[in-house]
């Protein structure tokens, strides 16, 4: 497997580290501001529940997986720009050998 510098690696785990927190910051600003927030969203949506009763109940989890889409990508984009390869690292974990 290819050695990756230390400095690199730091700076992958750093940025990977900083969305994972962006993420985190987003689910919780969904999941209980909204709550917090309740009683000045008396407006109704879908059938006449209020917005805060569907945000709690199905919303946050919609956010939530909406994150993980955004993950996998900007995930993708950042393995790309530090040059990790997913595909060799299938392999290598799939007890595949290199020839370099």
């Amino acid at each position: 497997m290819k050695k990756i510098d230390k400095s690199v690696a730091d700076a992958y785990f750093r940025e990977k580290n900083m969305y994972i927190m962006i993420y985190l910051a987003i689910w919780l600003i969904v999941s209980f501001g909204v709550v917090l927030f309740a009683e000045s969203l008396q407006f109704t949506i879908f059938g006449g529940f209020p917005f805060h009763y569907y945000m709690g109940a199905q919303g946050s989890i919609l956010v939530f997986i909406i994150l993980l889409f955004v993950n996998a990508k900007v995930s993708d984009r950042i393995d790309q720009k530090y040059g990790i390869d997913e595909e060799a690292n299938e392999a290598l974990s799939a007890g595949k050998t290199f020839d370099h």
